[in-house]
């Protein structure tokens, strides 16, 4: 590859085959380059303009794999749940635990609340009281401001819920929020909270300043900025499953039921004192989560880190899943924020998370907490299942031969042959290797 070190100036505005030839121009292959990155556009051009517009500087599309889990019993309805993630063995573990559970009572899930915050941060150097005094005028300044804007939300339930001054002048001299309570119904609504805010910001600045209770300096007022918060505790889901302790022989040839669930309840444990292994644990979680969002068009970026900030809620991050073992019966739950949308944004103008949605059902955005909750607690089960009996690497790699013989251009009758001749053995990148080089040598 050339390496150069150059500025290119305005290269959004420029077509996207001139931002081709740019991007051509640093490999050894120009050719071939512009050859691989046409090759994955979509041949409906109507289509590819929609996925062009969804980012900036387009020049392909990136292609991960769409897949369904069948058998996922939520609260007594079974779905075919698509997912969208390219590591192999996670669309099998959730659907080889939807199945089991299926058979076990399904999986029991519910929504918490669907509470979302949003904050205006400003500095002030006024008298606090004055402006508690006077906050009930102001915030219903504010409710007048956005009217317009909250009209749809309202006839839909949602909307505007409450308004709260937050003093932080004991961490940063002058600093106080007001934090916004809101509920978007069935939309992510973040466009939605922001337009919302940004609005509050310049009520708040113009109401300080007009208002006569205030004087000389308290009139100055800095908003320093109007955005939404990705962590929503308030926006919650629990999902569980559970049966007899005895249910559970069988699930490993060298434990019985109850040993199973003693081992599992101490590795689920373990999650909860000891960081790096809770990091590992929760990723687990979001594979199955993550998958769901992804399919659906949901911004699985800002699940994420809602998820990881209330694992270190207590102050110290910890495991997202529990276990308890009480009167003969085994219960693994998950509680979690989780705020998704299943109106607007991508879930409309993305031709796949638009027919994901449709696979599920059409979804409300509390039923689509609960899947996707359910997926991740399918996850989560599986991989702690693989970890205390047979271990992990068995059936991962399993999963990953394909990927290993596809890195060696393996043909498909070298491909059957390897699986037939790997179904009892295990799998790893050297004794593929050493398999393909002996197959090849004859």
């Amino acid at each position: 590859m050339r390496k150069r070190d150059y500025i290119i100036k305005g290269f959004s505005k420029l077509l996207k085959e001139e931002k081709l030839k740019i991007v051509a121009e640093l490999m050894d292959n120009q050719v071939e380059t512009i050859e691989l990155l046409k090759s994955f556009w979509h041949p409906d051009r109507r289509k590819q303009k929609i996925f062009d517009e969804f980012s900036e500087n387009t020049l392909s599309n990136f292609y991960i794999p769409y897949g369904v889990a069948p058998n996922v019993r939520v609260n007594g309805t079974s779905y075919l749940v698509p997912m969208v993630i390219e590591e192999s063995s996670v669309v099998a573990a959730a659907s080889s635990s939807a199945k089991w559970w299926l058979d076990h009572g399904g999986f029991h899930s519910v929504v918490n609340d669907v509470v979302k915050i949003g904050q205006v941060h400003f500095s002030w150097k006024g008298d606090k009281k004055k402006l508690e005094k006077v906050w009930d005028d102001l915030t219903s300044e504010m409710r007048k401001a956005t009217a317009s804007i909250t009209a749809n939300m309202e006839k839909r339930g949602g909307g505007i819920l409450d308004f709260e001054l937050i003093d932080m002048t004991s961490k940063i001299d002058n600093y106080y929020q007001i934090k916004v309570s809101f509920n978007t119904v069935d939309s992510m609504g973040a466009n939605f909270i922001n337009s919302c805010l940004e609005e509050f910001g310049e009520v708040l600045k113009k109401f300080v300043k007009e208002n006569p209770l205030f004087t000389g300096g308290e009139k100055e007022l800095t908003v320093i900025m109007a955005i939404l918060s990705n962590y929503t505790p308030d926006c919650s889901v629990k999902t569980w499953v559970e049966c007899d302790v005895e249910e559970l022989d069988g699930l490993d040839d060298q434990l019985s039921g109850k040993q199973f669930a003693e081992k599992f309840e101490t590795a689920v444990k373990i999650a909860e004192v000891d960081i790096f292994r809770a990091t590992t644990h929760n990723k687990g979680i979001f594979n199955g989560i993550d998958a769901v969002a992804i399919a659906t068009g949901n911004d699985f970026r800002a699940i994420e880190a809602a998820g990881h900030t209330y694992a270190s809620k207590d102050g110290r991050y910890k495991s997202l899943s529990h276990v308890e073992i009480k009167d003969g019966k085994f219960k693994f739950w998950l509680e979690l924020p989780l705020a998704v949308g299943t109106v607007g944004g991508l879930t409309s103008l993305h031709p796949l998370a638009k027919h994901s949605l449709e696979m599920l059902g059409n979804p409300s955005a509390k039923e689509l907490m609960m899947i996707a909750s359910a997926v991740g607690l399918a996850n989560n089960f599986a991989a702690v299942r693989s970890l205390v009996t047979k271990g992990i690497q068995k059936g991962h790699m399993k999963m990953h031969l394909m990927n290993i013989l596809n890195h060696y251009n393996a043909t498909e009758e070298e491909k059957q042959k390897a699986i037939e001749y790997f179904k009892d053995k295990k799998v790893s990148f050297a004794e593929v290797s050493k398999f393909i080089k002996e197959l090849r040598e004859g």
